[in-house]
């Protein structure tokens, strides 16, 4: 079994559900990056479409049921801290999407497996196919399963994080948007270690470590901050 035939495997392990329909399956894992020239391949973009309509009706039905008394501002609110990329991202990566998907060398040497845009938008794409292969029970199964998480930080206090502290720091003083780069990535597939460096106009650039690559970026937003003003 080579590489990348193991990561389904195991990807098909972690959700709990063996692909009936494997091109299906196969579409939903293929960036549109490997149709690129004169191949004509079949990729995730319409199973993506699929999925993220799946997902917000799955979202919407559980916070509905868990408060029946929620205005629909409320309600709306919660839904947009369930369902966006960085979520499905987080999820993609509890499952190990991202060695299973099948990207171009191009897409790959620039860092798109470890891309919160890809791996959010591949993992839509797998909500899409599971609900065409075995029904919205099963996408509702995988859905309670790995955004239970996600649900119990909900209504959390928390305070801004320190990505959003440093844009408002940057933006207060006029500057552009802070800028953030992956320059490493160490370790095994199954316990990876990210470097990500942030980068604001006029100011030295700092890096720091994390599990994933959100991970990384906040702790180098923290690092840029506390050597500047402090966080806010």
């Amino acid at each position: 079994m080579n590489r990348r035939a193991a990561a389904i495997a195991e990807l098909e392990a972690r959700i709990g559900h063996v692909f009936h329909d494997r091109e299906l399956l196969e579409r939903a894992l293929t960036h549109a990056s490997v149709g690129e020239g004169a191949t004509k391949v079949r990729h995730y973009e319409r199973l993506e479409f699929l999925g993220d309509r799946v997902l917000n009706l799955l979202a919407a039905e559980r916070l509905m049921s868990l408060d029946g008394e929620a205005r629909e501002g409320e309600l709306s609110r919660r839904l947009a801290n369930l369902v966006n990329f960085h979520a499905c991202a987080d999820v993609a990566r509890d499952i190990g999407l991202g060695e299973a998907l099948r990207l171009s060398a191009s897409a790959t040497k620039i860092g798109a497996r470890e891309s919160d845009g890809v791996l959010g938008d591949a993992c839509e794409a797998l909500i899409g196919a599971l609900y065409i292969d075995a029904g919205l029970d099963a996408a509702r199964a995988f859905f309670l399963h790995f955004w239970a998480k996600a649900f119990a930080d909900l209504d959390a206090p928390r305070g801004k994080d320190p990505k959003t502290q440093l844009q408002e720091w940057a933006q207060g003083r006029g500057l552009p948007l802070p800028t953030y780069e992956v320059v490493a990535r160490e370790g095994p597939d199954h316990a990876p270690s990210f470097t990500v460096q942030v980068t604001i106009e006029g100011y030295d650039p700092e890096a720091a470590q994390g599990r994933s690559k959100q991970e990384a970026e906040k702790a180098a937003a923290l690092v840029m901050l506390l050597k500047r003003e402090g966080p806010q």
